[in-house]
């Protein structure tokens, strides 16, 4: 196999920006998703290790930032706070305790009965645990480096109505209530938009809306999860009012992973303002044609499986990689090449190498 060598003629910034100018960049740009639990353990510490006080913002910030130069990515470099494991809401959460695990997980939530949820207020962003002023100093330091990888000056969790949602009483209890208390889950689904509304409000008033990029990860409503009917019945009325008042509040891009299984809830997504143009990333459960079909003015952004990246080899890896990237490039508002998810915090280097070998082997537009 011939593969044609290119000299590049962009940066990644500048690829990402011409994207969002519904441009073509000379090649596809490779957003990692979220890479910070792998660069953690590449850069020699653990997961648990990046909860830890010790573990500082700038820390972490040096770790992404030099990783992202080793494997040619698009840097949005995120940071783990310990002090807001709880949540917006409250409730309590556990540091993982696997070398596997990639994140904390739920130990006791904010309601546990349908009484606490509708005696709950959507909590102050100014005193959340999660708005806490390492963070604040994290983004101010985003906001003030200008690098040639770094599209946005910062993103934040402003747009995860359904994950903020679930986190109030856990999911269980809440695929419960949409059969019996369907007003409770309304009631979840109310305090969850009102806290992101006024969370997006609060980083607009802080950092300003220029280069300030909102996210959300949809894992909690995805088909895996409740079926398209109750979708559309307690999910869909919320992520329509929370991102209209979003961007009507400036920010012009607003980014979404459709995390999982996803496609039956495709025509009520499309239902949902994502900017000019938003970028929708999604799982492998959904093929990239197929979700360009519904958001014909989006950057798409995906979805390498990621069990591939696990425990494939390279030359799988980059077999994989290359049929992803390829049919990505057909379409034609834009595509980002990313895994579907999180890259496995263990993932072999070899193999995180391989995705960046058949970006530049076949990721170049004629």
């Amino acid at each position: 196999m011939t593969v044609r060598i290119r000299k590049a003629t962009m940066t990644n910034k500048e690829r990402m920006e011409a994207l969002l100018r519904r441009e073509s960049p000379d090649r596809v740009p490779f957003w990692p998703f979220s890479p910070q639990n792998f660069v953690t353990v590449h850069s020699g510490s653990s997961i648990a290790d990046s909860y830890s006080d010790a573990y500082t913002p700038m820390i972490a910030y040096e770790a992404q930032k030099k990783a992202c130069q080793e494997f040619d990515w698009v840097f949005t470099p995120t940071f783990n706070s310990r002090r807001g494991l709880g949540g917006a809401f409250g409730g309590k959460m556990q540091l993982p305790t696997s070398k596997y695990s990639q994140a904390p997980f739920s130990v006791k939530f904010a309601a546990e009965t349908s009484e606490e949820v509708m005696a709950l207020k959507a909590p102050d962003v100014k005193t959340v645990a999660c708005i806490t002023p390492e963070m604040i100093d994290f983004y101010k330091r985003l906001s003030q480096e200008k690098l040639d990888n770094a599209p946005f000056k910062l993103m934040f969790a402003g747009i995860g109505v359904a994950p903020s949602a679930r986190s109030i009483a856990g999911a269980e209890k809440m695929a419960k209530w949409m059969i019996k208390k369907p007003e409770i889950v309304h009631r979840m689904f109310r305090l969850a938009a009102d806290y992101q509304i006024e969370l997006a409000q609060y980083y607009k008033d802080t950092f300003g809306v220029e280069g300030v990029l909102p996210t959300g990860t949809q894992s909690a409503v995805s088909n895996n999860v409740m079926s398209p009917k109750h979708f559309e019945q307690f999910a869909l009325p919320y992520l329509k009012e929370v991102h209209e008042k979003v961007l009507a509040m400036g920010f012009k891009h607003l980014w979404v992973h459709l995390c999982g299984e996803h496609n039956l809830n495709l025509p009520y997504w499309q239902q949902v303002p994502m900017g000019d143009p938003g970028i929708i990333s999604i799982g492998n459960e959904i093929d990239l044609e197929t979700v360009a079909k519904y958001f014909t003015n989006d950057i798409i952004e995906g979805n390498l499986d990621t069990t591939i990246i696990q425990i494939g080899t390279p030359e799988e890896v980059y077999q994989a990689a290359k049929k992803v990237i390829e049919q990505g490039k057909s379409l034609t508002t834009g595509f980002i090449f990313s895994p579907a998810c999180q890259i496995p915090p263990m993932a072999p280097v070899e193999n995180v190498m391989a995705m960046t070998r058949a970006v530049n082997d076949f990721g170049w537009y004629d």
